[in-house]
């Protein structure tokens, strides 16, 4: 017994040091959120982790465990940047994934590298209006984003990139701050041009985007009776309930008159 008590105790001072050894370094974040026509948005997160040599096999234990928490991740890493960078206000990120990739040694022997990858949906990401028939503007909800807050705003850290992508048969009319990429052409507009980037500290204070999407004549009839089958069955439906909790209710009721008039008799 003596012996077990000292291993598990050598093991615990073994892992105590490897945790207070180990290090690690989120050296660049990529986050690409795809805007979606029905308001919401595919938002996938690429952290580049660099892993040192005294924590290698904490990182490779980590990652074949189940169930554990992004938070746990954060305190393993860290870091408080490993979150979700875009959240909606008013409804909750759902379809979250956390994907932490195998680890690549570097070549010269110092330590190595990870991907990690976070992959969500919000909602609310855009609003929308109608500016004409099958042809809708829709604009970009900064209030989702959530980046590095200072004192004069909100801003892209300068190891951060954000890149916002738009359905495909869309154009963007407004954009600021103006993106890193692409470069406008030559009348000054981003046409035919469906991703676009900020990086370098680029501030986002009085973030702006605005695109316009028409809608295709198969689209615009199928959204119609699409429409009109929810507007017609939706009080057919309604009706049909009531008509079955009055059958339930008559039901009731006669069997209740049943029962009084069989006790009655006796």
């Amino acid at each position: 017994m003596k012996g077990i008590s000292a291993f598990v105790l050598v093991f615990s001072a073994w892992a105590m040091f490897a945790v207070s050894h180990a290090y690690y370094n989120v050296t660049y974040v990529n986050v690409t959120v795809s805007l979606n026509s029905n308001q919401s948005a595919h938002v996938v997160e690429n952290y580049d982790l660099y892993i040192s040599n005294t924590s290698i096999n904490q990182y490779v234990q980590t990652r074949s465990a189940i169930d554990l928490t992004l938070n746990y991740w954060q305190n393993m890493i860290g870091t408080t940047n490993l979150r979700e960078h875009l959240t909606s206000p008013n409804s909750s990120i759902y379809g979250f994934k956390f994907l932490p990739g195998p680890f690549v040694p570097s070549k010269n022997g110092n330590g190595g590298y990870a991907l990690l990858t976070m992959d969500y949906y919000i909602n609310n990401a855009t609003s929308v209006r109608d500016i004409a028939p099958r042809k809708f503007e829709y604009t970009f909800n900064d209030s989702v984003l959530d980046f590095n807050h200072t004192g004069s705003g909100e801003i892209l850290q300068y190891d951060t990139r954000l890149n916002i992508i738009i359905p495909g048969d869309s154009y963007a009319v407004s954009v600021y701050p103006l993106p890193d990429m692409p470069a406008p052409n030559f009348l000054g507009n981003y046409s035919n041009v469906t991703e676009f980037s900020w990086f370098q500290g680029e501030p986002l204070t009085d973030f702006s985007f605005s695109y316009i999407t028409t809608e295709s004549m198969e689209a615009e009839v199928l959204n119609y009776f699409t429409n009109l089958y929810r507007d017609y069955t939706t009080p057919i439906y309604s009706f049909g309930i009531l008509v079955l909790i009055a059958m339930i209710l008559y039901a009731y009721i006669k069997s209740s008159e049943i029962m009084r008039g069989g006790r009655k008799r006796k």
